[in-house]
C-alpha cells in the first residue's frame, strides 16, 4: 500500500495472494488490487541466500476475522501462531539479505506492541520512526551483519 509506483522495475512485490477486493464502506465503494509480481509466503521465500541488498518486511498486524475490510486489505496473522509467523518472517528476510544489506520493517501496534515483535528476532534495529494519526505505526531500519 505504500509504494509510489507499483510497476517500478527496481522492486519485486511478493505476496501470498492475488485478488481484487471491493467493499462498500462508510467512505463509499472502495477497491484494492493485490497483484504481486510473485506469489510466495514471507515465511518461506523462494530466493537464494544473500539475494537482495534491500528488503521491506510489512507483515499483517491484525487477527481480524477474514471478512473484515482490514483483513482483506492487509491480511491476517493466526492468533495462536503469530509469534512463529513473525519469527520465521524475520529469519527469511535476513537469510535473503546480503551482508550489510538493509531491512525496512513496518509494524502497526493495532494489537501487539512493537517491543513484543522485536523480541522475536535476535537482530536489533539501528533506528526507527513512529508515524500515523495515533503514532502507532513504526518504520524500523536494520542492517545485516557483515558475516553470518
Amino acid at each position: 500500500m505504500f509504494w509510489f509506483n507499483k510497476a517500478d522495475g527496481r522492486a519485486l512485490f511478493v505476496d501470498k495472494r492475488r485478488e481484487k477486493l471491493v467493499a462498500d464502506t462508510r467512505q463509499g465503494r472502495r477497491e484494492i488490487v493485490v497483484n504481486p509480481d510473485m506469489l510466495a509466503d514471507f515465511k518461506a521465500l523462494p530466493f537464494r541466500d544473500s539475494s537482495f541488498t534491500l528488503v521491506v518486511f510489512d507483515p499483517p498486524h491484525t487477527f481480524a476475522g477474514p471478512n473484515g475490510w482490514t483483513a482483506k486489505k492487509y491480511g491476517t496473522l493466526v492468533k495462536g501462531k503469530w509469534r512463529d509467523e513473525i519469527r520465521h518472517g524475520f529469519a527469511e528476510c535476513f537469510r535473503v539479505l546480503c551482508p550489510l544489506g538493509t531491512l525496512i520493517f513496518k509494524w502497526h501496534e493495532h494489537r501487539v506492541p512493537v517491543s513484543a515483535v522485536l523480541a522475536l528476532t535476535p537482530e536489533a534495529p539501528l533506528f526507527g520512526q513512529r508515524c500515523g494519526a495515533t503514532a502507532k505505526t513504526h518504520w524500523l531500519v536494520f542492517t545485516k551483519a557483515r558475516t553470518r
